[in-house]
C-alpha cells in the first residue's frame, strides 16, 4: 500500500514536470510567434505623401515612407545619434571629403526579389546627381560645380567622387534609399523593411513586411517582426488623439505639450517625454536696409546692445514653465544640447534680469519717462511682435514676452496673421519689426542650416540675401560656416561651428527662448518601443517592433 502511495507521487511529479516543460515550450513557441508575425502598427500622415520616390522626397509624410521603405547604405541611429553599418559593411572618406568607398553586403535582394548590387547605387547616385531631378536629397552633396563620379570596382565595392569636398559626406547617405537599375517596378523595388502593398489618396498607405530584407535578430529570425503598418492620412489632431484614446491607433509621433498633458491626466501610461529636441523657438528683429518701418526703429534692431537687452528681459523659465508645462527648456544657442556632437557646451543660460536690460538700455541713450521707455530723441519704445495665428503655444508667448518687456517701459503690440501671409511679410514686403517663430532641425550636421546662416542665403531671416556681410560679424561667420563645410576633420569643423554658436549668442539677431520636449505616445499593446528626440521619434527602430492584443 505504501509503494502504490509512493508510485502514485511519482506519477503526480512526473505530470507535474511535463506540464512544466509543455509550458515553457508553448511560452517559447508564443514568443517566436509573435517576434515573427508581430501584428499591425497604426498612426497617422498628417498630410498626403507627394511621392514614392525617395530621392524626391520633401515633405513629412513622404519622408516618414521612405524611412520604413528604404534600404540605405549607412544609418544614422536616432538613440546614440552614431552613424551605423545598413547596405554597406564598411565604408572610407578621403581626406580631402571628395570621395567615399563603400563594400557592401553580399546575398541581398530587393523586394521584388532583383538582386542587389554595386551597379544599383551607381544607378542611384546619377539618378540623385540629376540637376533636371531637382532632388532635395540630391542638393545637400552639390558642394561644387563639376559631375560625380562613380566607379564600379567589384559587384560589392564601389567608390564615388565629388567635383568638390563634402562635409559630413558619409552621414548625408542615410537619406540616401538605393533604387534598382534593373526591376521593372522601379521605386517600387525597395531594400527596406516594409513595401507600399496599396495607397488610398486621401485616405491611407499600407505598408507590408518585406519578405527579401536582409536583416535578423540573434537568434537568426528575419525582421522586421511587424506584418504590416497601417499609415491614415488625417491632418486633425483632436480625431488623431481620439483614435489612439480608442485604441484605433498605436502611436502618435509628435505630441504638443497641450495635448501631451490631456493624455498624461487619463492615460499617463501612453506618454513619453524624451528631453529637448532640436527644435527651437525664436524672436527676432527686421534689420532689412530697404524695409518700410522707421529708421529710429531700423536703428534700435540693428544696435547688438538693444537686441541683447531684450534677450536679458525675457523670462525663459516662465515659457517653459507655463506655456510648455515644463515640456520644454531654456535655448542656450542656435543648437540644442540635444545634438550631442555639436552642440558647444561652453555656451551658458541667459540670465533673467530686467534691472541688467534697462541698465544696458541706459548706457545706449535710452531713459523711462512716466514708466514708459524712450530713445535719445524722444520716442517712445513700441514695437508689434507677429506671430502666426492658430498656434496657441506662440501665442501664449508673445504674451508673456509682452508682459516681460512693459517691466522695462517697452509697449509690444501683438499680432497673429495666417501663415502666409506672415511669409509674404517675412520674406517679400519686409512689412514687420518682430517675429515670433520656431525654427525644425531635421539634420544634425550644421551644413543642415548654411541656408540660415549665411548672410547671401534667403533664409537669413533677420537680414536675408545681402550682396556682401552688412556687418563684420555676419562676415566672420560666413567664412567659419564655409571653412566647416570644405574640412572633412571632424575636430576642425566642430572648433568653427562652435565659434558661430558663440558669435550669434554674442550677437543676437535671433533671440533663442526655448527648445520644447520630444513629445509622443504609444501603446503599450506596442513592444520594444524606444522614443527618442530625432525624427522619426516613435518607429525608428520599426523592424524591431511588434504589436500584441489585437
Amino acid at each position: 500500500m505504501m509503494r502504490h502511495r509512493e508510485n502514485s507521487k511519482q506519477f503526480v511529479n512526473l505530470c507535474l514536470k511535463a506540464i512544466a516543460i509543455a509550458a515553457l515550450c508553448l511560452g517559447s513557441l508564443l514568443g517566436q510567434a509573435l517576434a515573427q508575425g508581430g501584428g499591425q502598427l497604426r498612426f497617422c500622415l498628417r498630410s498626403e505623401p507627394k511621392t514614392f520616390d525617395p530621392l524626391k522626397v520633401e515633405d513629412d509624410a513622404s519622408g516618414a515612407i521612405r524611412y520604413l521603405t528604404g534600404g540605405v547604405l549607412v544609418r544614422v541611429n536616432r538613440q546614440t545619434q552614431e552613424l551605423e553599418p545598413g547596405l554597406a559593411m564598411s565604408w572610407k572618406v578621403s581626406k580631402d571629403g571628395r570621395q567615399i568607398s563603400f563594400r557592401l553586403r553580399t546575398g541581398i535582394s530587393f523586394s521584388d526579389g532583383t538582386p542587389f548590387s554595386a551597379e544599383d547605387v551607381a544607378y542611384t547616385i546619377q539618378q540623385l546627381m540629376d540637376p533636371a531631378l531637382h532632388s532635395p536629397t540630391g542638393d545637400a552633396f552639390r558642394s561644387g560645380a563639376g559631375n560625380v563620379e562613380t566607379k564600379v570596382i567589384s559587384p560589392s565595392q564601389i567608390s564615388i567622387r565629388f567635383p568638390a569636398s563634402v562635409a559630413g559626406l558619409d552621414r548625408l547617405f542615410d537619406q540616401v534609399a538605393i533604387l534598382s537599375e534593373h526591376s521593372p517596378k522601379k521605386e517600387m523595388a525597395v531594400l527596406g523593411p516594409f513595401m507600399v502593398a496599396d495607397y488610398k489618396p486621401g485616405s491611407s498607405v499600407l505598408l507590408k513586411r518585406n519578405p527579401k530584407y536582409w536583416k535578423t535578430d540573434e537568434q537568426g529570425r528575419r525582421l522586421p517582426y511587424l506584418d504590416s503598418i497601417e499609415l491614415d492620412i488625417q491632418p486633425n489632431r483632436d480625431v488623431e488623439m481620439l483614435r489612439l484614446k480608442r485604441g484605433e491607433l498605436d502611436v502618435i509621433n509628435s505630441l504638443d505639450s497641450e495635448y501631451f498633458d490631456k493624455l498624461a491626466v487619463t492615460s499617463p501610461q501612453l506618454v513619453h517625454d524624451a528631453g529637448p529636441s532640436l527644435d527651437s523657438e525664436q524672436l527676432w528683429f527686421n534689420e532689412v536696409a530697404r524695409s518700410p518701418i522707421p529708421d529710429y526703429k531700423k536703428n534700435w534692431f540693428r544696435s547688438a546692445n538693444f537686441r541683447r537687452a531684450i534677450s536679458e528681459a525675457i523670462n525663459r523659465d516662465d515659457l517653459s514653465r507655463i506655456v510648455f508645462h515644463g515640456h520644454a527648456q531654456p535655448a542656450l544657442g542656435p543648437f540644442s544640447p540635444a545634438n550631442k556632437f555639436w552642440f558647444n557646451s561652453r555656451l551658458k543660460p541667459q540670465s533673467y534680469s530686467p534691472d541688467a536690460a534697462l541698465k544696458n538700455l541706459q548706457d545706449e541713450g535710452f531713459r523711462m519717462e512716466n514708466g514708459a521707455l524712450k530713445d535719445k530723441d524722444g520716442n517712445a519704445v513700441v514695437f508689434s511682435i507677429i506671430t502666426n495665428s492658430g498656434n496657441k503655444s506662440r501665442e501664449r508667448m508673445a504674451v508673456l514676452i509682452q508682459d516681460d518687456l512693459q517691466k522695462i517701459g517697452i509697449h509690444v503690440n501683438v499680432v497673429t496673421l495666417d501663415f502666409p501671409s506672415l511669409i509674404e511679410r517675412m520674406t517679400q514686403t519686409f512689412d514687420y519689426e518682430a517675429i515670433l517663430l520656431g525654427l525644425t532641425n531635421v539634420d544634425l550636421d550644421p551644413n543642415g542650416e548654411m541656408n540660415v546662416w549665411l548672410s547671401s542665403s534667403e533664409n537669413h531671416q533677420w537680414n536675408p540675401q545681402q550682396k556682401a556681410p552688412e556687418t563684420a560679424w555676419e562676415g566672420e561667420i560666413d567664412r567659419l560656416m564655409r571653412a566647416q563645410a570644405s574640412s572633412s576633420d571632424a575636430k576642425n569643423r566642430k572648433e568653427a561651428f562652435d565659434r558661430v554658436q558663440e558669435i550669434l549668442v554674442e550677437q543676437q539677431p535671433f533671440i533663442f527662448l526655448i527648445n520644447k520636449h520630444s513629445l509622443s505616445a504609444v501603446s503599450t499593446n506596442v513592444h520594444g518601443a524606444a522614443p527618442v528626440i530625432l525624427s522619426p521619434q516613435t518607429f525608428w527602430n520599426a523592424e524591431w517592433l511588434s504589436v500584441s492584443g489585437k
